[in-house]
């Protein structure tokens, strides 16, 4: 049987294309994040007044939350042309060149995974974000010339996941640099019923709310659940989703009401039971589990993390009491309420 990974931030191509069309356009269909859009919808406006182009922006958080649907609409509130790609697509200073020497004025330059642009390609970067150029050397050895090519002032929007790669001279170049957080299940359920109305699918209250409180705080998951519970329902019930259509449809994906799935159980029952409670290296829960360890770091210890079941150590993993009282397994004697005395993260 195949391995479900059904809650994964990150997610299949299919679902990709699916998010598509359920993305909001403008900043008043962005449910949720309501300090960052207004941030946003000063700048944008005061930069529309001035006929300027708006600053650059860097824009960090957990995948799935919305990163690359702000640039879309940063785009469309501008009402200017966009151009989207990513660090690892920039493999040479010739494909920046070739970008921003076409850009059109005010154009927004959206640069996905930007903490992964080579080193090269970055400082050639510097020059177009901050004096709107681009600096070539023509030529080698006694006979090389530096030339300057003027670049359209345009707005460049970075996203990252880990915020913390991006060089200090990247990072200071963007003028506004903006936190994308964790959903709740207010915002989330909103999310949810706009997305249900969207695939045109008939959706209770509570429904709704079951399947945001199982998203993780993440809008992609919760659009991916709420696509597996439409197809249960239209197969299994009546097409009508409800309350019990919804747990069941949920139950049977094995994501469980914290939103936990068969890969976040595996991990934490291997060092609650397997390694009393750790601590235990990454390689070895990785081995364990059946799971790239990079997977494991990056995806699943996150929300464990934010539910208080598990901490990172110098020493490895640790889970806490409170862990062990979820997933109703017996604790060591001796162990503490909290594991995190064990050292600093990693």
């Amino acid at each position: 049987m195949a391995r479900k990974q059904v809650v994964s931030p990150y997610g299949s191509d299919e679902d990709r294309v699916s998010d598509l069309a359920l993305r909001p356009k403008r900043l008043d269909e962005f449910v949720g994040q309501n300090p960052l859009k207004e941030i946003l919808s000063i700048a944008i406006e005061a930069a529309t007044r001035r006929g300027d182009a708006l600053d650059h922006v860097l824009l960090y958080g957990p995948p799935g939350l919305g990163k690359t649907t702000l640039a879309m609409i940063i785009a469309n509130e501008l009402g200017v042309h966009s151009d989207f790609t990513s660090g690892p697509v920039l493999q040479k200073k010739l494909d920046l060149t070739g970008v921003l020497t076409t850009m059109q004025k005010r154009q927004v330059f959206f640069v996905d995974e930007i903490h992964r642009l080579l080193a090269d390609v970055e400082e050639m970067l510097y020059s177009a974000l901050e004096d709107y150029r681009v600096d070539l050397v023509v030529g080698t050895g006694p006979g090389a010339r530096m030339h300057s090519i003027p670049v359209a002032p345009f707005t460049a929007i970075g996203a990252t996941t880990r915020q913390g790669l991006i060089s200090a001279p990247l990072r200071a170049r963007f003028g506004i640099t903006l936190r994308i957080n964790p959903y709740d299940t207010v915002d989330l359920t909103r999310i949810v019923f706009r997305s249900a109305g969207l695939l045109g699918v008939e959706i209770t209250d509570d429904a709704a709310e079951e399947i945001a409180r199982r998203s993780r705080g993440t809008p992609r998951i919760a659009n991916r659940l709420l696509r597996r519970v439409r197809d249960y329902s239209e197969v299994r019930a009546d097409g009508h989703v409800t309350h019990e259509v919804a747990v069941t449809a949920l139950d049977m994906l094995e994501v469980d009401p914290l939103g936990l799935d068969e890969i976040d159980r595996k991990i934490m029952e291997t060092i609650l039971g397997k390694y009393s409670g750790g601590p235990v290296g990454l390689n070895t829960i990785s081995a364990s589990v059946g799971e790239d360890a990079h997977t494991i770091e990056e995806v699943y210890e996150p929300y464990l993390m934010q539910l208080g079941f598990l901490d990172r150590t110098h020493r490895g993993r640790v889970g806490t009491l409170v862990a062990y009282e979820h997933f109703d397994m017996t604790p060591p004697a001796g162990i503490q309420p909290t594991l995190g005395f064990l050292g600093a993260d990693t």
